[in-house]
């Protein structure tokens, strides 16, 4: 009696733990590489919460890292194999080769109505329809100025229609008579160059659409005007010159430590200098500074992608597709302070809620306006595949004229070789 007893207790546990086993075997374990300006990791983790507990069966784990681990190690770890199942990133179409098609998955006709915009930003080709991720937010380039500065200085801040040459008279008199350590400073990234270079009349593509002749009049223009604004003092040796190769560097400490009367970044810092200024000093956003060829910006963002080397691709689909459904996707852009990529909840509108501040929301207000002026150049830039080799050239080579390594004629010769091996490869 005693041995049947023990048997029926061996058995019981036995079938425990074979039922614990096929329950953990049949939990699906994802991961999702994610960088942040602010908050967008941990919103993302909070909505991927509820994710979870709705599909038990499926965990994800956010590693939240820089942002140059995105933008310098990313692609390396995918050539090596090492590839998450899903990435936050802003190379929209470089990393085309190693997405995973969520169409087969997915409702596309959704995906295609309130991303038509975007989705092409990470195809390649005219023939490429695939649906291989959204963009978690747009983002548009330009200044930030230090409203107090200006007051204190006594200095009138040029209006809307102004040039960059207005406004590099206009902070460098702030500079002066605030005693400020730069008057103006840039992001160190071609991507924000090419934004002022547009509006100087560069046009960075043949007529076959290829990147032959970037080094234009209105490049060298913008060029011209880094090295001398450099030379001056009214832009300070800490960013383009203080690094080397095509290292970025962001320049919005020194806005927030109120070294500089204005920072030439984007959108997708708004809800850090909300944070990070607070109650420091009084900030806006003016309309986007103009050229003779007009006043645009630079459009682009950061898009939640899925890469075909995971071995769970119903499974990323799902939790895809639960992070671009309206309701869950309106959430996260009004907690991050996002301006919108899809097109029901751009329609609809969003609810910041009470706790972003007049200056955020005439900031957005001003980049959504901004956005509309974009020029055709700029979109035709932002989705092409190679982007990344034009912006890098760019930032490493002008950044050797401004420290003297390079006389500007070599530097032009040196941007346009560099794009050339890319692009031929």
């Amino acid at each position: 009696m005693k041995i049947q007893k023990s048997t029926l207790a061996l058995f019981a546990t036995a079938s425990l733990f074979a039922m614990a086993t096929a329950a953990s075997a049949q939990t699906v374990n994802l991961r999702y590489l994610c960088y942040a300006d602010a908050n967008e990791c941990d919103v993302a983790r909070d909505l991927l919460d509820r994710f979870e507990k709705a599909n038990p069966t499926i965990k994800v784990t956010v590693d939240k890292v820089g942002f140059a681990v995105i933008r310098e190690q990313l692609e390396t770890r995918l050539q090596g194999g090492e590839a998450p199942d899903m990435a936050r990133v802003t190379n929209l179409g470089g990393l085309n080769k190693y997405y995973l098609d969520l169409r087969p998955h997915v409702n596309a006709s959704y995906w295609e109505n309130n991303f038509a915009t975007t989705l092409p930003w990470m195809r390649v080709g005219e023939n490429d329809k695939g649906i291989y991720g959204f963009l978690t937010q747009i983002t548009v380039t330009g200044p930030f100025v230090n409203k107090t500065m200006f007051d204190q200085a006594g200095v009138k801040m040029p209006g809307a229609g102004a040039t960059w040459d207005d406004w590099a008279k206009a902070t460098a008199e702030v500079q002066k008579k605030g005693k400020v350590y730069a008057g103006m400073v840039m992001d160190r990234t071609g991507h924000r160059f090419a934004g002022v270079s547009i509006s100087y009349g560069a046009k960075y593509f043949d007529a076959k659409g290829n990147p032959s002749n970037v080094v234009d009049d209105g490049f060298k223009a913008v060029a011209e005007r880094m090295v001398q604004w450099h030379k001056d003092g009214l832009m300070p040796q800490d960013l383009w010159p203080g690094a080397s190769g095509a290292k970025w560097k962001n320049a919005g400490d020194m806005f927030i430590n109120n070294d500089v009367a204005m920072v030439i970044s984007g959108s997708w810092m708004i809800q850090r200098f909300q944070t990070d200024v607070g109650d420091k000093f009084e900030w806006v956003v003016p309309p986007q500074p103009c050229g003779p060829a007009g006043c645009s910006a630079m459009p682009g963002g950061a898009a939640m992608v899925a890469f075909k080397a995971t071995k769970h691709p119903a499974e990323v689909a799902k939790v895809m597709e639960f992070m671009a459904s309206e309701a869950i996707l309106k959430e996260y852009y009004e907690r991050t302070v996002q301006i919108p990529a899809h097109k029901g909840i751009a329609e609809k509108g969003l609810n910041y809620g009470k706790e972003v501040g007049p200056e955020t929301q005439a900031a957005l207000k001003q980049f959504t306006a901004d956005f509309q002026k974009i020029s055709p150049v700029a979109h035709q830039l932002q989705s092409y595949q190679r982007n990344v080799a034009i912006f890098n050239a760019t930032v490493n080579y002008v950044a050797q004229a401004i420290t003297g390594t390079l006389t500007l004629p070599q530097a032009y010769a040196k941007v346009q070789e560099e794009i050339d091996n890319a692009v031929s490869k």
